[in-house]
């Protein structure tokens, strides 16, 4: 089933970012070659797809996994999480209508 990964950062956490994007990019590479990635990609903080400084509010994944369970452990383990990007993470099941 696939599975909505909803996360909202901390206040100015680009820097946090920036150094914890290498190995957040390496998790999602490994879903994207087992098929299993949807979309990924993060909120930018104003109305542009290049937020510079203003950095980014959050990010969304969805994805296949077994269950809620493995979806909520994959979501814990983020890089992001250990870096202290994420103040809130949000695991719900999602259902594909369109396209």
């Amino acid at each position: 089933m696939l599975y909505a990964i909803i996360s909202e950062d901390i206040a100015d956490s680009l820097s946090r970012r920036l150094e914890a994007r290498p190995a957040h990019i390496e998790r999602l590479n490994d879903l994207q070659q087992q098929g299993r990635l949807i979309l990924a990609g993060p909120h930018p903080a104003i109305d542009n797809v290049d937020p510079g400084d203003a950095g980014f509010t959050g990010s969304l994944v969805v994805a296949e996994f077994a269950d809620l369970g493995q979806a909520q452990a994959w979501a814990n383990a983020d890089p992001y999480i250990t870096a202290g990007v994420y103040a809130k993470v949000t695991v719900k099941p999602f259902k594909k209508v369109l396209p």
